[in-house]
């Protein structure tokens, strides 16, 4: 991994939208959420921060999508049952050589419809001389709600590699700097971007939450 330095960061924002949906029943990414679908929804608020010179979606093979903007770049991952270790080394594998170095990636789930731009953008700049930036809840660590160096992406692999599918591993082996994610409760009162969707009583919730129910 190469050392970090004070060079302006190229951003992109990977959205991980290959999971099983088992505790939904359904595929979250095209829960309707007013008029587009959940996943639309989080590509646009993404976009509102403005950062991201390139979004990615990673998906599973064969997985259909709902209609996305033609900026948004996607890509599967081959390989199931990876879990979000897998997911990432999907998308960052996509993003390698695409962006100046050095260059990052805020990474993240379609199942987060009230994710606030304004968190993703001070999370991202937090990253300074760190390799990862993740919120921390409880000491729960936020794996998919975090930034990251696009040159973590060996240690990645080699964590696939030794059948090791835990983030927590990852932040294990390169510089990690934890936020508590009570530091962002002034942008995002109920902390939402933390808070994904997994149940339909919890996407009902979201639904009334933004206005929509």
């Amino acid at each position: 991994m190469t050392s970090p330095d004070s060079a302006p960061v190229a951003w992109a924002a990977l959205v991980l939208c290959g999971g099983q949906s088992r505790r939904m029943g359904r595929p979250k990414a095209w829960l309707p959420f007013g008029s587009e679908s959940m996943l639309q929804r989080v590509i646009g608020r993404l976009g509102q921060t403005e950062r991201f010179d390139r979004i990615v979606v990673v998906k599973a093979p064969q997985q259909p999508l709902p209609p996305l903007p033609k900026y948004v770049h996607v890509v599967e991952d081959h390989i199931p049952g990876l879990g979000p270790l897998g997911g990432m080394a999907a998308g960052l594998a996509a993003l390698a050589g695409t962006l100046p170095e050095p260059a990052a990636a805020y990474v993240t789930s379609c199942d987060v419809p009230l994710l606030v731009p304004a968190v993703v953008q001070r999370i991202c700049e937090q990253l300074q001389h760190w390799a990862a930036v993740v919120p921390v809840e409880e000491q729960y660590p936020h794996p998919l709600a975090a930034a990251y160096r696009l040159d973590v992406l060996p240690v990645v692999q080699q964590l696939l590699d030794e059948g090791e599918h835990r983030p927590r591993r990852l932040f294990e082996l390169v510089p990690t700097h934890y936020l508590p994610v009570e530091m962002f409760r002034e942008l995002d009162p109920e902390l939402d971007t933390f808070h994904n969707v997994n149940t339909p009583e919890e996407y009902q919730e979201s639904l009334r939450r933004a206005g929509l129910a």
